[in-house]
């Protein structure tokens, strides 16, 4: 990337779903770091937006105007006890890796789920033995070096392109798990403060 220019993020719009589904397109077809067999359309990617944007944060990454990465945070399991957990992912444009914007947009979502009183942070990572064609564990080393710490495998429990992969689980708390606990507030109730706290970010890129 030229030092002239810098990331720029801001929250997803549903006219979004179409670029985010040709990033996540590779993913799908050409590597098991997605455990998806077919590539999601642009109507599903708007769908899968909609679903998530009224509770949780959805931020696009911008570099000299063109997205090139997205993140989110999704409801971790079901039980309304899970609450103050999430579950994140990220997607980077392949000419964009290792370029600190999936940094960038991990230490955003970070702030934005600290607003909404989340602690616990998992993503779930596919994981091979060693490398192939289809999966490196680069993923596995980038939650690492973002703070989050391995907490557990499901062996074989992935089949892809006609082999087995394991997924990992890695997690990392952003505030002090100690009760009493402020309310967790859906997101599309912090937008205000959202976006403030994107743009001091964005100042800062």
């Amino acid at each position: 990337m030229s030092n002239n220019k810098s990331i720029f993020l801001r929250l997803v719009k549903l006219e979004d779903a179409e670029t985010l589904a040709q990033i996540y397109k590779p993913y799908v077809e050409n590597t098991a770091v997605s455990f998806e067999y077919t590539s999601p359309d642009k109507a599903e990617f708007e769908r899968r937006i909609k679903e998530k944007i009224s509770t949780y944060p959805y931020i696009v990454a911008e570099y000299d105007g063109e997205i090139v990465g997205y993140c989110y945070a999704s409801r971790f399991l079901p039980r309304p006890a899970y609450i103050h957990s999430v579950e994140t992912t990220v997607y980077i444009k392949k000419d964009f890796h290792r370029g600190g914007v999936g940094k960038t947009l991990y230490l955003a979502l970070e702030k934005l789920l600290a607003l909404q009183n989340v602690i616990s942070l998992n993503a779930c990572i596919a994981c091979a033995d060693k490398d192939d064609e289809t999966l490196n564990n680069n993923s596995l080393h980038f939650h690492s070096a973002m703070g989050y710490r391995y907490v557990g495998r499901f062996n074989a429990s992935g089949y892809k392109f006609g082999r087995f992969y394991d997924m990992v689980w890695f997690e990392k708390l952003i505030a002090e798990p100690v009760a009493p606990f402020g309310e967790f507030i859906p997101f599309s109730q912090l937008l205000s403060e959202a976006q403030a706290v994107l743009s001091e970010i964005n100042s800062r890129l």
